[in-house]
């Protein structure tokens, strides 16, 4: 029995996934989701009672897989440079298995960024350290010296802006070869880790 609460739960959260992505929060619709998940709206309420608890099920699934595998490389005892690597490793691999992911959250922060940010700050994911770990590293001459927050947003942009343009870059650069994209995508780990290392390691 216990295995086939799983499997619903596994199914609503799939099905509901799809909808918000292509609806966002706002047009998003209990019915269609338990439409979609194959069983009736009262099951849909047993497991969910509310779209704002499926919704934090939703992000508990996507961005809770990889905001506890970065934490934890930021604050493990490992040298910065080797750091940056393994968060950039982390973060492309979401990417790749939920392209659609830079997407639905810039849709959702532009709507109401609070949950979002509630539900980073709920998981212990704090930005000062990060700057902090980042300014130690500037000010040991590992790392050239600039703003972290400039680092910061570097990294971010670098790894998440394919992803987000997806559908430009496809018409522009690859004239609409789906596979072509994808090859390009897959490279990124390599290619932002290069251009981040050279730009910020002291000549």
């Amino acid at each position: 029995m216990e295995v086939k609460r799983d499997n619903t739960e596994e199914k609503i959260i799939d099905a509901a996934t799809d909808v918000f992505v292509q609806k966002g929060m706002d047009g998003a619709r209990m019915q269609e989701i338990a439409d979609r998940a194959g069983i009736n709206k009262a099951l849909l309420h047993y497991y969910f009672r509310s779209k704002e608890k499926l919704f934090d099920a939703i992000f508990t699934k996507l961005v809770g897989i990889s905001f506890p595998q970065i934490g934890q490389i930021l604050q493990s005892d490992l040298p910065v440079l080797e750091k940056i690597e393994m968060v950039i490793d982390t973060y492309v691999d979401l990417l790749l298995k939920y392209p659609f992911l830079p997407a639905f959250i810039i849709k959702e922060m532009n709507r109401d960024a609070t949950p979002f940010f509630k539900f980073i700050e709920k998981r212990g994911f704090a930005i000062a350290p990060i700057f902090n770990m980042l300014q130690k590293a500037m000010d040991d001459g590992v790392i050239v010296k600039t703003r972290p927050e400039h680092l910061v947003v570097n990294v971010i942009g670098l790894c998440v802006f394919p992803f987000a343009a997806r559908p430009m870059i496809n018409h522009v650069a690859f004239h609409g070869d789906d596979k072509a994209l994808k090859q390009f995508l897959s490279e990124r780990k390599v290619e932002v880790k290069k251009f981040v290392l050279k730009a910020i390691q002291p000549e």
